[in-house]
């Protein structure tokens, strides 16, 4: 599975870090940036980046990473055809993608360690959406809300 991140400066050492992590696994990762956590850029544009990877095809999913995950989550959660969700447990990684499909995942990299962060990455990516009707129809009525239905 390809796997793109990106994170802004406050996340950027986690993001530095998740990255061998995550090769180890088997994923191929693309890393879309900040390159330096000593230049402060904007989350917005870095989480848009990474959940365009994702809108294209160009990966199966994403990370983000910033401070707290919020600003994160909620800049990914604008591009049309993301499910972001910000967990820092394993049980919400799964499940998210399990249940609700979710297609980027955001950290907060001021809320949670590095062994964690790399808990919780890998519970992401490892996880598959179900399938089941009662998820589809949920998932459905999300994609339904996104249309202004």
């Amino acid at each position: 599975m390809k796997l793109a991140i990106a994170s802004d400066h406050a996340g950027y050492p986690l993001k530095e870090a998740l990255i061998p992590h995550l090769k180890c696994l088997g994923y191929e990762v693309a890393d879309l940036g900040t390159d330096s956590p000593d230049i402060p850029v904007d989350y917005p544009d870095f989480a848009a980046k990474a959940s365009r990877e994702v809108i294209a095809g160009r990966a199966e999913r994403a990370i983000v990473v910033c401070g707290s995950g919020v600003g994160a989550c909620v800049a990914a959660n604008k591009i049309k055809g993301i499910r972001a969700g910000l967990c820092h447990d394993t049980y919400s990684a799964h499940q998210g993608v399990e249940h609700d499909d979710i297609n980027v995942l955001c950290l907060g990299a001021r809320i949670i360690g590095r062994a964690l962060a790399f808990e919780i990455a890998s519970a992401f990516a490892g996880a598959r959406f179900s399938g089941e009707d009662r998820h589809r129809r949920r998932v459905d009525k999300i994609n339904d809300l996104e249309k202004g239905i």
